[in-house]
């Protein structure tokens, strides 16, 4: 059986093919990935998704779907997102379909009925393929834009939040990311000529860059787009991030900029820190697993930050697999689904 899983994200679309024997068993996954800017255009969903899948449409048993698209501000409502996504998807294929709900999966006219349900709930899918590696322990993905952080007990999630506005307050979710983070977010001040400095709040440079200055991503890793619309090199970083200083290349040296870089990625990685500790404390837990596009950039350091012992779900997947860690839980989730019914 051959299943597609989709996380269909605000920035990104992901997915996983999944060729599931007749047990069950998983005997290859193939993942893919899109840039798609939802907030600009969401009415090019269908052809992404197309895109993605390419010459294996033909050969798709069903379909799996999660998502966290729903909260661009292309819709007025999380409600309106969410049934906008379902209706695409069901006009694209013509397979079974179902998506990745708080509960469970949910067939389309179950979430007609009941929207909020699938609403920002990928991290169910996650959390699927963090149980199989431990009963007890606390998931950690870091994606491009946001950080879930889901406690797990005897094999089954336990996140005391139910949506995004509930898991800001838990400890659950911070926002923020390995790429599409504003600098101005992340820090108010950054030590530079032996001294403070205030930052100013534009959007001059994102997470990208500092990571792209500090060698933790390549150009190729940069895959969304850059808050000036210029290039990707690092001296484009460099300038990006010379900007939240109100300076130019000319005011600050690479070194100078690289100094700042370091500041920020460490206070990056300590509100993540902060937030791991939170829900290990409440949970008393104390494994972690990491997963994500950060899994190795910012969530092992903030895990050691927090003075906890972590395994990296590349131990049970691949680092592409990792990347894209909620589609391969949400096509884990469809199969069983299946076998259900």
């Amino acid at each position: 059986m051959k299943i597609a899983g989709f996380d269909i994200g605000g920035a990104n679309t992901d997915l996983a093919i999944i060729d599931f024997d007749q047990g069950g068993d998983i005997e290859n996954i193939k993942t893919d990935f899109r840039y798609l800017p939802m907030w600009m255009k969401n009415e090019e969903l269908e052809t992404y998704l197309l895109d993605l899948i390419g010459e294996e449409i033909d050969q798709l048993d069903a379909v799996g779907v999660s998502m966290t698209a729903e909260l661009v501000d292309a819709y007025e409502t999380k409600k309106d997102g969410v049934l906008d996504i379902v209706k695409k998807v069901e006009d694209t294929f013509n397979v079974p379909v179902a998506y990745v709900g708080l509960s469970g999966m949910m067939n389309a006219s179950q979430v007609i009925s009941d929207p909020l349900q699938v609403a920002a709930a990928n991290w169910i899918a996650t959390s699927q393929i963090a149980s199989i590696m431990s009963q007890n322990c606390i998931l950690v993905d870091v994606g491009s834009t946001t950080t879930d952080i889901i406690p797990l007990k005897n094999g089954l999630e336990c996140a005391r939040g139910r949506s995004d506005l509930e898991r800001l307050g838990t400890g659950e979710l911070v926002y923020t990311g390995t790429l599409r983070t504003n600098v101005a977010a992340l820090v108010d001040k950054v030590p530079f000529n032996e001294g403070w400095f205030r930052v100013s709040s534009e959007l001059f440079a994102i997470s990208a860059d500092v990571h792209h200055v500090l060698g933790n991503i390549t150009k190729e890793e940069y895959s969304c787009d850059t808050p000036d619309g210029a290039g990707k090199e690092k001296k484009d970083s460099l300038r990006r991030i010379s900007r939240v200083l109100c300076g130019d290349l000319d005011v600050l040296s690479t070194s100078d900029i690289e100094s700042i870089g370091d500041y920020i990625y460490a206070q990056q990685a300590l509100k993540i820190s902060e937030a791991i500790l939170e829900v290990a404390e409440r949970e008393f837990l104390d494994e972690v697993i990491t997963t994500g596009l950060g899994r190795n950039i910012l969530a092992a350091r903030a895990v050691e930050m927090a003075g906890l012992d972590f395994t990296g779900m590349d131990e049970f997947l691949t680092p592409e697999e990792c990347v894209v860690a909620p589609a391969v839980g949400t096509a884990i989730m469809m199969e069983d689904y299946l076998s259900e019914e």
